[in-house]
């Protein structure tokens, strides 16, 4: 026994030493093989490698990139060191690359595609770099932490979810990477392209649609970088046997009125019950998603659709039937299925912000409204946040309510409201 434990300590050492030598051979600029890049996996995901020797190696791949061929074997390696989700038959998914606050439509396109019989086991992140995270959204409505086995099941029984998979041990590399990158609020390209792909083959993914919205304040800036990224996910895609489908859109502002989980909640909501008051386009880019998705995965079933995908994303919408399947899987998943945007609790403090001027809204800063949002209290305080009055193109006069802020705390909305006199969110000219 104490031989064998002898040999396990030596193999450690040994992979350690493999590990650093991969990290300084990544900041010298230098390609990694497969071997190289799994031993690192392997240490990040076994919590051997530690926190500060994690760091260099994102920094590395923030500062140098990885070529195509690194891309494979860090996704393939993510993968590998993890628990899978396993189903039959297809499996949608989907995903965005993010950035950009009060855009909530997976917790629609999942309902959506349900409700048409496809599979669409959706494990989600917490915020990284934005005031919510589609997890942190859902578990104002549901738990959203669940074993393997039960996420299998659930997903057996409504046909989909709508979780987190930060606890479940699908590429737990990952996990760990962003928990580094988390205090410094930012991604690489490649990194979140890798972070994706890796998660959609662990969740056992057969068709995806990937979503990357390009602005002035979200994640990517340029279009060409978009171009960019979406050959790479589709490089990987191929290598993988997913099957998957880009829509690049720009994002210039968000697309609901609430930023926050709560009221990323109650815009969720209010579009499945269809009410007069909510958000329209966020309605209609969940919609063109679901419809390429649906669209995907039908071009692989023997059925052979008379509508396109997004017509049938807009009945499945239109007659209830996404209403119905997500209490199905806010019940299945241990919350209140009868809940109603209006049931959603706000925060007990709030303030309204008004327009000093008469003008036209000219510019939104998405990255202004993610530090107000913060000091505000989210993503950690649900019912705090920000709703979006107005939006950009839109005539106020002064004394407008341009937006109001809630917080379950009086002074973090003191701050917050403190804060927006030096970096407004809302250009007016």
């Amino acid at each position: 026994m104490r031989e064998n434990m002898t040999d396990k300590t030596k193999k450690n050492h040994l992979q350690s030493l493999e590990a650093l030598s991969a990290i300084k051979k990544k900041l010298l600029g230098k390609s990694l093989n497969y071997r190289e890049i799994f031993t690192l996996m392997d240490e990040v995901a076994s919590q051997r490698l530690g926190p500060v020797l994690t760091t260099y190696f994102v920094a590395a791949g923030f500062k140098e990139g990885f070529t195509n061929t690194e891309l494979f074997y860090l996704t393939k390696a993510m993968a590998e060191t993890g628990s899978k989700l396993r189903f039959r038959g297809i499996v949608a998914d989907k995903h965005s690359t993010g950035g950009l606050a009060g855009t909530r439509t997976t917790m629609i396109v999942v309902p959506i595609v349900a409700a048409a019989g496809f599979k669409i086991p959706k494990n989600s992140s917490r915020a990284i770099t934005t005031p919510a995270g589609t997890a942190d959204t859902m578990e104002v409505l549901a738990p959203v932490t669940f074993s393997i086995a039960r996420i299998e099941q659930i997903v057996e029984k409504v046909g989909g979810c709508i979780l987190w998979g930060g606890h479940l041990g699908l590429a737990p590399a990952d996990d760990i990477i962003i928990q580094v990158e988390a205090p410094l609020s930012f991604e690489s390209f490649d990194k979140i392209i890798v972070s994706i792909m890796a998660k959609k083959i662990a969740s056992g993914a057969t068709h995806l649609i990937l979503d990357i919205p390009v602005g002035p304040t979200v994640k990517i800036i340029h279009f060409k970088d978009a171009e960019i990224i979406s050959e790479k996910f589709k490089f990987l895609a191929r290598r993988f046997g997913i099957k998957v489908t880009v829509d690049i859109n720009q994002a210039m502002e968000p697309a609901g009125h609430g930023v926050g989980p709560a009221l990323e909640a109650r815009d969720v909501l209010k579009v499945l019950e269809q009410r007069p008051d909510r958000p329209y386009v966020l309605e209609a880019k969940a919609l063109r998603l679901a419809g390429k998705l649906l669209d995907l995965c039908f071009s692989d079933t023997k059925i052979k659709e008379k509508v396109s995908g997004e017509d049938m994303a807009k009945e499945i919408l239109k007659n209830g039937k996404a209403l119905a399947k997500m209490k199905e899987i806010i019940k299945i998943q241990g919350g209140n299925p009868h809940i109603g945007a209006e049931d959603v609790p706000l925060g007990k403090y709030k303030t309204e912000i008004e327009a000093g001027k008469k003008g036209s809204i000219t510019s939104f800063n998405n990255n202004e409204l993610t530090v107000i949002a913060k000091i505000l209290g989210c993503p950690l305080d649900k019912q705090a946040g920000i709703y979006l009055n107005r939006k950009i193109d839109e005539k106020v006069d002064k004394g407008d309510v341009l937006c109001i802020l809630y917080s379950s705390d009086k002074w973090l909305l003191q701050e917050a409201k403190d804060t927006l006199k030096n970096i407004p969110i809302f250009k007016i000219a």
